[in-house]
C-alpha cells in the first residue's frame, strides 16, 4: 500500500508532493527555543563575568558567543511562522553576527598577545565545564529538531558548536595550568573564531539558497 500524503513532512498550508522543510511552527519548539534563551542569557552573564576576570580569550570568546546566541535566538522566535523572505532574512542576519564574533574574538586574542599574565587554568576549566553543561541542556531542548530551514537549522548549529567550544574552554584551561601560559588560552581563542566563521558560511550559504527557491517558486 502506497505512503499517504498526509503521513510525510509537509509545512501546513503545503501541498501534497511538495516537501518543505521544517519553519518551526509548532507550540513545542517555540517552547524549546524559548528555554534556550534562557539558558544562553544566564551562560552570559556567567562566563562574561569570569572571562573579564581572567583576561581570558577563550572565557571572552565564550561569553560573546552565549550573547550573540540569546539575541539570534531570540530572532529566530521572533520570525518562526513568518514568510520564508522573513525567516531567511533572519538566518542571513545571524550568520553575519557570527561572523562579526568571530572577528572580534581574533581582535581580542591579538590584544591579549601582547599584554597580561595567564589567566588562571582551573578557573578556565571551571567555567568551560559550566558552558558545557548549560549547552547540553539546550541541545537536549533541540536534538529533535536538528533538520530543519535555514532559520531552525541555525539554532541548531549553533548549540552544537557551543557544547563543544565549551568543552575546548575546559581543556585549554588544562593546558593553561600545566604549563603556566597564555598561549593556549589565545590559540583556542583563535580556533574558536574559525569554527565560528565556519558557521556563519553554512547558515549563510543555507539561507540564499532557500530565498532563491523561493523566488524561484513566487
Amino acid at each position: 500500500m502506497s505512503e499517504s500524503c498526509s503521513s510525510k513532512p509537509f509545512a501546513s498550508g503545503c501541498g501534497c508532493g511538495a516537501e518543505v522543510k521544517f519553519d518551526g511552527a509548532t507550540p513545542a519548539y517555540r517552547r524549546a527555543l524559548a528555554w534556550v534563551i534562557v539558558i544562553n542569557v544566564v551562560g552570559f552573564v556567567v562566563v562574561l563575568v569570569g572571562g573579564l576576570v581572567q583576561g581570558s580569550a577563550s572565557l571572552s570568546a565564550n561569553a560573546l558567543d552565549f550573547l550573540a546566541d540569546s539575541a539570534t535566538y531570540a530572532i529566530s522566535l521572533w520570525a518562526i511562522g513568518r514568510s520564508v523572505a522573513v525567516r531567511t532574512g533572519a538566518a542571513l542576519f545571524k550568520g553575519v553576527s557570527l561572523g562579526v564574533v568571530a572577528l572580534s574574538v581574533v581582535g581580542f586574542a591579538a590584544w591579549r598577545a601582547w599584554s597580561g599574565a595567564a589567566p588562571s587554568g582551573e578557573a578556565i576549566s571551571a567555567l568551560g565545564l559550566f558552558g558545557a553543561l548549560a549547552n547540553l541542556a539546550a541541545a537536549g531542548l533541540l536534538v529533535r529538531y536538528r533538520d530543519g530551514d535555514a532559520n531552525v537549522r541555525s539554532v541548531w548549529l549553533c548549540t552544537r558548536n557551543d557544547l563543544i567550544q565549551c568543552l575546548a574552554v575546559a581543556a585549554t584551561g588544562i593546558l593553561v595550568w600545566l604549563t603556566g601560559s597564555r598561549w593556549p588560552d589565545l590559540i583556542v581563542g583563535v580556533l574558536l573564531a574559525g569554527v565560528f566563521l565556519s558557521s556563519a558560511f553554512q547558515i549563510i550559504r543555507q539561507a540564499r539558497a532557500e530565498h532563491r527557491a523561493d523566488l524561484a517558486t513566487s
